[in-house]
């Protein structure tokens, strides 16, 4: 049997979530959790916790919630901690080197790509803006690099056809948890020995803002696709029909390529879906949200709103 080891973990959104479940039923032991500060949230602006923070408080578990990582009174509880290794997923913040250097053996990342490829804060949905067939987890041994870290463990998964960011990213949050729990047994047994990254394939996945989503009806029909399938649900693509916002969900490459009209142009009206022109093909809208309203299918939105052939989404 592996030893067991003192670890503190560092997360903040609901990805890492099951990625502490696993942890806290590993043979391991959680001696303490990281998360970012409270933030106001929701039309009220009220103070929610993240849902780090939740777990970490239902299971009984010190939480600690620093402004600053180089904060000297947050450096020296985590030193009274004693972590073996501090294992790290989605947490938000680049790590200083007093904390990359403090325990044993090292800072543990899992990160949701195929390192080398989509280094950054939004590997998931650009792994599927951009094209890629494959993704997956990378667990790695932390440095003070943008996820230049060496490789311990890599696991790859096929991109669904229509599969959305969001779908992927539950996806991943399970195999970054089963993962992460194999690292370590790897580790602690010298089955494992970490491996820098090769240096050809980097690529970036930036932070993504609101405006991202604001369509360019240029593109081409796979483009506009990706990008609808990327940013579901956050921040969404969307676009102006009538003075009013329009989010787009559930998009689809209209086979059948023999009408034309201008990027943006409504060129069929279907009873499940609107087809609309891009720079090249044509694109099927099968899911809708008006700003201020919740999601719906694109037949309530045809039934509502009766848009008619010839009528123009306007994007940037």
């Amino acid at each position: 049997m592996s030893p067991k080891w003192r670890l503190v973990f560092m997360g903040t959104p609901q990805f890492a979530v099951p990625i502490l479940e696993a942890l806290l039923n590993s043979e391991n032991e959680v001696v303490a959790v990281v998360t970012q500060p409270d933030k106001p949230a929701g039309r009220g602006k009220r103070l929610t916790p993240p849902p780090i923070k939740l777990l970490a408080e239902k299971k009984g578990l010190k939480v600690l919630q620093p402004q600053r990582l180089k904060d000297q009174k947050f450096l020296d509880q985590m030193h009274s901690l004693r972590p073996e290794a501090i294992v790290v997923a989605a947490y938000g913040k680049i790590l200083p080197k007093a904390l990359l250097e403090l325990p044993r053996y090292g800072c543990l990342n899992v990160h949701a790509s195929l390192l080398p490829k989509l280094r950054g804060a939004a590997p998931i949905n650009w792994a599927i803006i951009t094209g890629e067939r494959e993704t997956g987890i990378t667990i790695m041994q932390m440095d003070e690099g943008m996820d230049t870290g060496d490789i311990i463990l890599q696991r790859a998964v096929t991109i669904g056809p229509e599969e959305t960011a969001g779908e992927l990213h539950d996806r991943l949050a399970l195999l970054g948890a089963e993962l992460i729990v194999e690292a370590l047994k790897g580790l602690k047994q010298g089955l494992l020995k970490p491996k820098p990254q090769p240096e050809k394939g980097v690529s970036y996945a930036p932070p993504l803002k609101k405006e991202d989503g604001f369509v360019d009806f240029t593109l081409s029909a796979e483009e506009l696709a990706r990008l609808i399938r990327g940013l579901d649900p956050w921040p969404s693509a969307y676009a102006y029909f009538r003075g009013k916002l329009i989010k787009f969900f559930r998009p689809q490459v209209e086979e059948d390529q023999s009408h034309k009209g201008i990027p943006g142009e409504i060129v069929t009206v279907e009873p499940h879906s609107l087809v609309v022109a891009t720079g090249q093909g044509l694109l099927k809208i099968r899911e809708v949200q008006v700003e201020g309203k919740r999601r719906m299918p694109t037949t309530d939105f045809i039934r509502g709103w009766r848009p008619t052939p010839g009528e123009r989404f306007e994007g940037r």
